[in-house]
């Protein structure tokens, strides 16, 4: 528990199981959120609900959790936001995947209030945080770090690792996004090839997993390709932005990144293939795990489920 006053902005499906565990760990929070009924089975777990980001102003540290640098932006220096008065807390800590020179220019323009910002983007879902398997990793002054550990530690149960000054945290988590993109892919059409030749996506996945190529990932995803359940954990549309963010950084830095830029055109096949959908924006919001059905569908693999249940690793232990 952490003795220091905290703020939180954005309830969303991460946002949501990070705050219940820093309310678990005994922590008081004041949260906003743009849709406040989002919030509100939050204040019945002792949290105190504000009605505007202005209203966290006092609070020592504001973490925020939301989906891009615009919204980082929107939440600290727009009307109404935690820096439209003139109180400032001490230290931001942002959770978000932004990306590095939006949070550069973030940096310079906190320093200016007097407050510093301890970047902590994280790996992991709902189902990793309340399983106590999300991990983080940090960059910012050290002092400052110091401070925030044990609350980024509540949320994080897995570990937190500090990478130094700056935004060194951003360029790790843009590499570990890129990974995503890149085994997601490459797991669709090794299941699909296997699935041609006639081995059951479930047989498959069970000897990926327990061989020396499988991992939290594929196991906790392999229920999902079993049985064809994209209920959202990370949209095909913030998957396609953080291989664009990487891409970038790539042609800043030089690196020749030849994978990475044939699974952002194989990922992008999957929007054309959801335009030939009844509803392809619904389609577009559920998870990126659904790129199963595109490498399918160019294989001419018509999928079924296999209505197996798959252990995901995640399950909960039950108090005894």
């Amino acid at each position: 528990m952490s003795d220091l006053r905290i703020g939180w902005i954005g309830i969303g499906r991460m946002g949501f199981p990070m705050v219940e565990r820093l309310l678990n760990a005994g922590n008081e929070v004041r949260i906003w959120n743009r849709t406040r009924s989002k919030a509100e089975p939050l204040a019945a777990k002792g949290a105190t609900l504000v009605d505007s980001p202005r209203n966290l102003a006092t609070v020592d540290v504001l973490c925020t959790m939301v989906s891009t640098g615009k919204d980082v932006e929107q939440v600290y220096f727009g009307e109404n936001g935690v820096l439209s008065g003139n109180e400032t807390p001490g230290i931001f800590l942002d959770c978000s995947s932004i990306g590095v020179q939006q949070s550069a220019e973030l940096r310079v323009r906190l320093a200016r209030r007097g407050a510093v910002l301890v970047a902590a983007p994280v790996s992991g879902n709902a189902k990793c945080i309340r399983a106590g398997k999300m991990s983080a990793v940090v960059s910012g002054p050290r002092d400052a770090f110091d401070k925030v550990e044990p609350i980024i530690a509540a949320m994080a149960a897995k570990g937190v690792s500090y990478v130094g000054e700056g935004e060194l945290a951003r360029f790790c988590k843009i590499a570990h996004n890129v990974f995503l993109g890149v085994v997601t892919q490459n797991l669709a059409e090794i299941t699909v090839l296997a699935e041609k030749a006639g081995v059951p996506r479930h047989a498959l996945l069970d000897f990926m997993n327990n061989s020396v190529m499988g991992s939290i990932f594929t196991r906790y995803k392999t229920n999902a390709l079993v049985n064809l359940d994209w209920t959202t954990t990370f949209t095909p549309l913030l998957l396609r932005k953080d291989l664009d963010l990487g891409l970038a950084a790539g042609r800043d830095l030089d690196v020749h990144m030849p994978v990475t830029a044939a699974t952002r055109e194989a990922l992008q096949s999957h929007f054309g293939a959801a335009s030939l959908r009844d509803d392809p924006d619904t389609y577009l919001q559920q998870d990126f795990a659904a790129l199963l059905e595109t490498v399918a569908l160019a294989s001419g693999l018509e999928l079924e489920s296999e209505n197996i249940h798959c252990p995901t690793g995640l399950e909960i232990p039950q108090a005894t």
